[in-house]
């Protein structure tokens, strides 16, 4: 009996976590990783909660349980970065974050000894790098993507700074956030225990506004100041790692600088590139191959390999190389730019402005739509449910063929939505 509570509890866990968009496929080393971040009991009742955040009088009714003794488990869960604990109008709701971005690199994202994270870390190598079905379906599921690359700023010249953005720049993310935390990279501690780490800082895993609020007061994030942000950048730069955040541009609420070997987006975006995992920035290197030297400073430091040398074809010099960019594979990050010591590479804005969605709702509508899930959104958040306006148009698309849904899920990356979502506020 008490096997078969494990099995169903856990089951029902994996059920919930993929009603998100972003989900995480069923596999035995999936139960054994939520074996050591829940108890048996803890599954049964996460598995109830809704996508929507909630408040403990709403757990409650769900759980069936005493207002106090809900509280009580809910504290524990956000004081494990299990749930996040958002302060709204003067009242704490609570959201059960997905597995990525969120509890899955909660979990590294300190040192800890109430679990064994040396264990852990095995388990998410395995899940994560070995079976590859989690990162694919994260990263390849849609068109829209959870996370997007940042211009590296000391590339800019004075040209691509009138086309860059203020949600472009990871500088302005971090001067506007409410809250700033910082805490260690979940990729590189992970592979860290493996003993596969880089020597790229590891305290240097960054979290913005709502996330980093309840991390940093429950410790899992070090608080910080928006010079000390600055800084934790400039330091990220100075170890050419690239900046991949939220896709959103409002309300972003992680950045993490990672590097090419130890972390997952970049690990996709290697394996998976020609189905876009990552959304590039709004930019594409140019090499002035007639002056490249061949030095292969620009291959070394790209994080996805999308620089190679090739043969300069100079009779005079038959051994003479040259780099080439792949542009469908580059991420437009920049690193190439600086460090390319001769000036050889420079940035131009790409032809097609790359989408970015206003908000988290915004993502999550998309995301959802586009791998299928919109149901579990519209008949789980009754915020969005009880939307007239926006319920007739979902009802609409989730009656279209596939391919007219596509076509609708263009439609719906529109300024209609957008104003729809602000005037609902972010849910999300």
């Amino acid at each position: 009996m008490a096997h078969h509570t494990l099995h169903s509890g856990y089951s029902r866990l994996v059920e919930r976590l993929n009603r998100f968009p972003q989900g995480a496929p069923p596999s035995d080393l999936l139960n054994k990783i939520l074996s050591i971040l829940f108890s048996e009991k803890e599954a049964e009742l996460v598995s109830l909660l809704p996508i929507k955040p909630f408040t403990a009088e709403k757990a409650a009714k769900i759980w069936k349980l005493k207002l106090s003794e809900t509280q009580k488990i809910l504290d524990e869960l956000a004081g494990r970065a299990i749930l996040v604990d958002i302060e709204q109008n003067g009242q704490f709701v609570y959201a059960l974050p997905p597995p990525m971005a969120g509890f899955f690199e909660f979990s590294m994202m300190r040192l800890r000894d109430d679990i064994d994270q040396k264990v852990l870390a095995e388990l998410f190598y395995q899940y994560l790098n070995v079976e590859e079905d989690f990162i694919r379906n994260l990263f390849t599921g849609g068109e829209t993507q959870l996370g997007r690359t940042f211009v590296h700023e000391p590339a800019l010249s004075d040209e691509n700074a009138l086309h860059v953005l203020d949600y472009e720049r990871a500088s302005e993310v971090i001067k506007t956030a409410s809250h700033m935390g910082v805490g260690i990279c979940y990729c590189r501690h992970k592979m860290q225990h493996k003993g596969q780490a880089c020597d790229a800082p590891l305290d240097i895993c960054m979290t913005f506004n709502t996330s980093a609020a309840s991390l940093t007061k429950h410790d899992f994030a070090r608080k910080v100041d928006a010079a000390e942000g600055l800084d934790l950048l400039q330091q990220a730069y100075d170890n050419n790692l690239v900046q991949f955040g939220e896709n959103v541009r409002e309300n972003v609420n992680f950045i993490c600088n990672c590097c090419g070997c130890c972390c997952e987006a970049m690990i996709a975006a290697q394996k998976f590139a020609l189905m876009f995992p990552i959304h590039t920035t709004n930019f594409i290197p140019v090499v002035n191959e007639a002056d490249c030297s061949g030095c292969g400073k620009c291959v070394d430091i790209c994080p996805v390999e999308a620089m190679t040398l090739i043969s300069a074809n100079d009779p005079n010099r038959p051994k003479r190389k040259k780099a080439r960019l792949n542009e469908e594979i580059c991420l437009g990050c920049g690193l190439c730019v600086r460090a390319c010591s001769k000036g050889n590479i420079s940035l131009k804005s790409r032809g097609k402005r790359v989408i970015t969605p206003l908000n988290g709702a915004h993502k999550a509508v998309v995301m959802a739509i586009e791998r299928g899930k919109l149901q579990n959104l519209i008949f789980d958040n009754h915020v969005l449910w009880s939307h007239r306006a926006m319920a007739a148009v979902f009802g609409v698309i989730l009656k279209l063929p596939p391919l007219k849904q596509v076509m609708a899920s263009q439609q719906v990356k529109s300024r209609y939505l957008e104003n729809l979502i602000r005037r609902m506020g972010n849910s999300y």
